[in-house]
């Protein structure tokens, strides 16, 4: 009740706005239940934790806002701080690692903080900022173990029952150092005690899962950084205490399925939300499958925004795989002409995603191949379908090498692709469309190097080494004009002689 007290007379929304509480269509239909968003990524600062930080430097006295206040973060709290203090007029100054990227220093310098760089973790710029407390009297802002935080937070809960005064079944939030979803539970709790608090994390950062399953804090030695947005190796006092207490159930997800979640909502609102902002998302899909739910009501906190660019290109790959959605395997084929159109045969008319392989051995060629699926189930028939029709594979959906690197690196020089000559070929992206195209070719045509992806878009491009004779390159010429699509002879370009020639 004390919780619930300082939640009702929290102070944030001099700075915060009430966000709002959206169904997401594409994903409820999906679910077969009702997923409302409840979206945080749209605070002036791009995530909650504005709240927390306004709602402790408010209760702050004029004579510790006159000393000024410190924290220590690389994204979401350090700009919640900065932004506080600029209402409050009050110094602030903000430890980052000196580590941190330039755009998250520069979004706190333009809000006013004090950026000061130090350390190459974040355990090393909290370190400096309680010292800088001691040398200057600042009032240090913690970004999660603090009851003035962890009740602004709760806000987010306060809004989430006067917006949906229906049945809720579950709410999802993001679990990092634990403020997020302490506040929030404290709330719901007390009010509505009926509706389940689920809490997620990645699996490499599940510090909070593992320190409710002893019964005391565990310290993680590391972290995983791609939900660096709950990155935390060791969860505070009271937000374990208090999850502890209230919060129903756990789950975990791993980087794909994050990445999944990240397409899911941009699909049904076009914003893109930061790994640690999609969690409750990804959250939301798993315990809603774990426990075959249909018609009931889940929310999932979209708790922030704050997405680096250049980390698109790996959500979008990797959000096919999360949804199960893709299936890669690891295919060994005899080493003949034909054997290419004759896999291809067996793939059938299902979409290709990736489709790798350079020549390296007389008898027998490994491929790698990326294929289109609905489901997991899917994904172990088409092995067995290879394994009966005599071609050994590995499952490689699950492998992180494999889907990180492994996929980018297939090939290299060979001294088997003697007298080879390599191409590249665009033509419409459609299903069947790869299969059509090596039907085409001559089976004498020995394909030394072939490279395909399948990236989304309108059009195919291929790279295919070939080694045909000089008898032969007429007929080539006539081949490659008869399929009415670009190709452009690579033969003499420099990166193919560097690289793969």
């Amino acid at each position: 009740m004390d919780y619930l007290k300082k939640i009702l007379t929290a102070r944030v929304y001099d700075v915060a706005v009430e966000t709002p509480l959206e169904r997401a269509p594409k994903l409820s239909a999906r679910l077969g239940n009702d997923l409302w968003l409840k979206r945080e990524d749209e605070q002036p600062v791009f995530s909650f934790k504005l709240r927390g930080a306004y709602n402790k430097m408010a209760g702050l006295s004029a004579e510790e806002r006159g000393r000024g206040v410190v924290c220590a973060s690389a994204g979401n709290h350090a700009q919640g701080v900065a932004l506080s203090a600029r209402k409050l007029a009050c110094r602030a100054t903000i430890v980052m690692p000196v580590t941190t990227p330039s755009l998250k220093v520069e979004a706190v310098r333009g809000l006013g903080g004090e950026v000061v760089l130090h350390g190459e973790s974040y355990s090393d710029a909290h370190l400096h900022a309680l010292e800088l407390c001691e040398l200057h009297g600042y009032t240090f802002v913690h970004p999660f173990d603090d009851p003035d935080v962890i009740a602004g937070q709760g806000t987010i809960g306060m809004e989430i029952l006067r917006q949906h005064q229906g049945p809720i079944h579950a709410v999802f939030a993001a679990i990092g150092g634990g403020g997020l979803i302490s506040g929030v539970a404290a709330y719901i709790k007390a009010v509505r005690p009926e509706i389940k608090l689920i809490g997620v994390q990645t699996t490499d950062s599940d510090a909070m899962i593992r320190s409710v399953r002893a019964g005391e804090r565990v310290p993680l030695s590391d972290v995983g950084l791609f939900s660096d947005g709950t990155a935390v190796k060791l969860v505070g006092e009271e937000t374990f205490r208090l999850t502890r207490e209230l919060v129903d159930d756990f789950v975990t997800v791993d980087a794909d399925a994050a990445c999944a979640a990240i397409k899911d909502v941009f699909e049904d609102t076009r914003s893109i939300l930061e790994p640690a902002g999609a969690l409750s998302v990804a959250g939301a899909k798993q315990y809603a499958a774990r426990h075959k739910l249909q018609g009931e009501t889940l929310v999932a906190i979209a708790c922030g925004a704050n997405m680096n660019f250049d980390r698109l290109r790996f959500v979008a790959e990797r959000a096919e795989v999360g949804e199960e959605r893709e299936a890669l395997f690891a295919v060994t084929v005899p080493e003949r002409p034909g054997i290419l159109r004759d896999l291809c045969t067996l793939i059938g008319p299902r979409s290709v995603t990736e489709f790798n392989y350079r020549i390296s051995d007389p008898k027998e060629a490994h491929l790698f191949v990326g294929l289109a699926v609905g489901d997991r189930d899917e994904s172990a028939s088409l092995a067995r379908r290879f394994i009966d029709e005599g071609f050994p594979v590995v499952d490689l959906t699950g492998d992180e090498l494999a889907k990180g690197h492994i996929r980018h690196l297939v090939g290299g020089r060979s001294p088997q692709a003697h007298h080879e000559r390599l191409y590249r070929f665009e033509f419409p992206e459609r299903p069947g469309a790869l299969m059509r195209f090596l039907a085409a070719m001559p089976p004498t045509w020995n394909i030394s190097l072939f490279h395909y992806r399948n990236q989304g878009a309108d059009y195919a491009r291929i790279l295919v080494g070939l080694q045909i004779p000089d008898a032969d390159l007429p007929t080539f010429h006539d081949f490659a004009e008869g399929l009415g699509y670009p190709c452009v002879d690579e033969t003499e370009n420099p990166v193919y002689r560097l690289f793969l020639g």
